[in-house]
């Protein structure tokens, strides 16, 4: 078989070259030129070398030669989508109820996360009859073994193939039609048809459209395993999340215990879910209580320790914010944050710093969430504000209370939404007061205050620090 003509794009400018070129004619960009396959009006081999079409989806069968194929979107059939398990409760919340067939999703973390630890307990656990193919593409079928034995995980219908080349993924995923295929890991795949090196932008987007093809043909659901670069961002082209159904990132810190997933693209559930896990010698294993393996350990009646109450897709989960301001030996005083965004930190310092003069110009402020976790909502703005004015006065929160709530830059406190959700549960990890805007007070009322805790409805910042210092 003739190799396919490939040719050179800059993905700035989309001059096109019959070479790979350091910098591109047409922009001037330095290393933005990829390896393309070449338009043909001859048809793509498809899986298992049989003619297919360029695009993602197969053509629908009975389409009359020069007919559009449009249908009427309310003729079109409905049908409820065919799921199945993967036997890990916190992973079937995240994904929405288990793997749908045909499906592509992609899971992306940090190296020694546990990507490929939790894919193997999949296969061994999942709630399902079929078979699973295991593609490694980084370790040798005696490694994937040894991890296998260590965890338990050797069930006879997982099937193991160590390859690279695209091709051949293709062709045995069309032999074995198995239920589930995991691809260990997309960097290390490979078209024959294109020279570049596996990993690169060509590379990864034409073997992920490959598989995009061969999944939604065959029906079977396939996991790709991805790399992240030092922004914590996949490694390859940004076209790749668009690309598959469902995105998830498992995040953490490699040397402590727990580990996160969270869904950040569904196409077949809810997104911003979050599943968490705890990483032992067997393997990984759910979380039963979040909120709770958030808040262990945390010391009590320490100044600059807040509990605040977010939402994590549909869980309302309790974390621990911590604070500490310190004397400057700089210039300009040091902002840091982690796990919050530090755009809005230093903008809530701006604020208490307005409404209640502290002196925080020649201090400088460290803000961290306890257990590894990022909270991207606005809610934990309230936290944010009384763990740096108690930081500052060296006054603890008063015991049992847990805060939450949106600042604004006029020092309001502005509502947010399910607080009656957030105060629940507080109040089943025994807090006894809730501190909370006053603009959710109908909701509140509506649905009915928890039972053994106090609501204490604040409008503005000092309201809140009066109410809690």
């Amino acid at each position: 078989m003739a190799k396919a003509k490939t040719v050179f794009l800059c993905t700035e400018c989309g001059h096109e070259a019959s070479g790979w070129l350091g910098r591109c004619p047409g922009c001037g960009a330095w290393n933005t030129m990829v390896e393309e396959r070449a338009p043909s009006a001859a048809p793509v081999p498809g899986p298992g070398g049989r003619a297919g079409v360029r695009g993602w989806l197969p053509a629908a069968e009975g389409t009359p030669t020069g007919a559009s194929g449009a249908v009427d979107l309310a003729q079109v059939a409905s049908g409820a989508e065919q799921r199945f398990a993967t036997g890990i409760r916190e992973m079937d919340r995240v994904l929405g109820g288990g793997f749908v067939k045909g499906s592509l999703v992609l899971v992306g973390g940090d190296p020694g996360i546990g990507k490929s630890t939790l894919l193997l307990q999949v296969c061994d656990r999942g709630k399902f009859d079929g078979k699973v193919l295991y593609v490694s593409g980084e370790e040798s079928p005696q490694q994937v073994r040894l991890r296998a034995e260590r965890l338990g995980a050797l069930h006879g219908r997982i099937r193991l193939l160590a390859e690279t080349s695209f091709e051949a993924v293709a062709r045995a995923i069309e032999a074995e039609r198995p239920l589930l295929a995991i691809v260990d890991s997309i960097q290390t795949m490979y078209a024959e048809e294109l020279s570049s090196a596996p990993g690169s932008v060509g590379q990864v987007r034409e073997v992920t459209a490959g598989l995009l093809r061969v999944a939604k043909t065959l029906g079977t659901a396939i996991v790709l395993v991805g790399h992240v670069t030092k922004d914590g961002a996949i490694a390859g082209p940004r076209i790749l999340e668009h690309m598959v159904d469902t995105v998830l990132y498992f995040e953490g810190d490699r040397h402590g215990t727990y580990r996160i997933l969270r869904a950040v693209k569904n196409r077949f559930g809810a997104t911003d879910e979050l599943g968490i896990f705890e990483m032992r010698d067997t393997g990984l294993e759910p979380v039963d209580n979040a909120s709770q393996a958030m808040l262990a350990g945390r010391a009590t009646d320490v100044p600059g320790s807040v509990v605040t109450a977010c939402m994590e897709g549909t869980r309302p989960l309790l974390v621990e914010i911590q604070a500490l301001l310190s004397p400057t030996v700089y210039p300009s005083p040091r902002r840091m944050a982690q796990g919050l965004d530090a755009g809005r930190v230093t903008m809530l310092l701006a604020v208490l710093e307005k409404k209640m003069p502290v002196g925080l110009g020649n201090m400088d402020a460290y803000v961290n969430v306890v257990g590894g976790l990022s909270i991207d909502e606005p809610a934990s703005d309230l936290a944010v504000v009384a763990s740096v004015a108690g930081s500052f006065r060296n006054r603890a929160v008063r015991a049992g209370t847990v805060l939450f709530g949106e600042v604004g830059l006029t020092g309001e406190v502005r509502s947010v939404s399910n607080p009656e959700r957030r105060a629940i549960e507080a109040a089943r990890l025994g807090f006894t007061r809730c501190v909370l805007p006053g603009a959710c007070r109908r909701a509140m009322e509506r649905s009915g205050a928890p039972d053994g805790i106090a609501l204490v409805y604040v409008d503005t910042v000092g309201e809140a620090l009066d109410v809690c210092l």
